[in-house]
């Protein structure tokens, strides 16, 4: 299966004068990127995660989960202009939210704390979004996508409940439950984030296809946790992600009736060189 959704197409209009950012030796960009990252008791896995964040970046969120370790410290020292947020509530979802509303940035990226994703990774999300893309979605299975921490549970489930979705709301999704993705800001005022839980990627993926926006996969490596055990439980968390597709109404005639979207939003136009 391709690993592409709704390919964004160049934008033909000239780029405007402004501060780029080098990106890569091809790529500079105006938007200011934030990245957020929810943690709790993360301050082990932290060096890992914040050497491989690239120094373009705008802003880096942490969303503390009331940590009764030093990560909030480490973080500090790590990046010194860090934005600290304390959360107020419980779940991902939750800190999820309460990062994204601290964020000053354009452009979102969201990152796990406890070392399995590649900062890396990161420039291949921004080129997707600012090639005319509205949503960067990570997937292990895509090709050049790849994991080393799933179970053959995890990875049964996770198919099932992907062709669900597909077939339900008429994705093309090759990843469903992952937690690595990226978007432009207005992308928030569309999909209206209402869960708590690590459910909330599944959430953001169904919506932001019944919204009819610009989803791009991008290939992505999920390594092992470095440090400490997961909150994650596979069969409670499978039927809470089950109930969040079962409780999402399909539009897909609505959909099919929708205008096509201008392949690049006229608030990007003009901040690509």
């Amino acid at each position: 299966m391709s690993s592409v959704l709704q390919p964004a197409t160049a934008d033909e209009d000239p780029p405007a004068t402004g501060t780029y950012r080098p990106v890569s030796s091809h790529l500079a960009i105006a938007p200011p990127v934030s990245v957020v990252i929810p943690a709790m008791n993360e301050a082990e896995n932290l060096p890992y995660v914040f050497k491989t964040l690239p120094d373009w970046i705008h802003e880096v969120v942490l969303v503390d989960g009331n940590s009764t370790d030093d990560t909030v410290e480490v973080a500090r020292a790590l990046w010194p202009d860090v934005k600290v947020v304390e959360q107020r509530g419980k779940g991902k979802g939750d800190a999820l939210n309460t990062g994204f509303q601290a964020c000053t940035g354009d452009i979102i990226v969201m990152v796990d704390a406890d070392g399995s994703a590649d900062g890396n990774e990161i420039v291949s999300y921004v080129s997707a979004l600012v090639s005319g893309a509205d949503f960067a979605k990570g997937s292990r299975f895509a090709n050049g996508g790849g994991t080393d921490d799933m179970t053959f549970v995890r990875k049964l489930g996770n198919r099932i409940l992907c062709g669900v979705v597909n077939r339900k709301f008429g994705a093309r999704y090759t990843d469903l439950c992952y937690g690595y993705n990226a978007f432009w800001r207005h992308c928030l005022d569309e999909i209206d984030l209402d869960c708590t839980g690590f459910e909330v990627e599944t959430l953001m993926n169904i919506r932001v296809v019944k919204a009819g926006l610009r989803v791009q996969e991008i290939p992505s490596h999920e390594y092992l946790r470095i440090h400490g055990a997961s909150n994650l439980r596979a069969v409670r968390d499978g039927f809470r992600v089950l109930g969040v597709i079962l409780g999402e109404r399909s539009n897909r005639r609505a959909l099919r009736r929708r205008p096509r979207r201008s392949p690049l939003l006229d608030t990007v136009r003009g901040k690509v060189s």
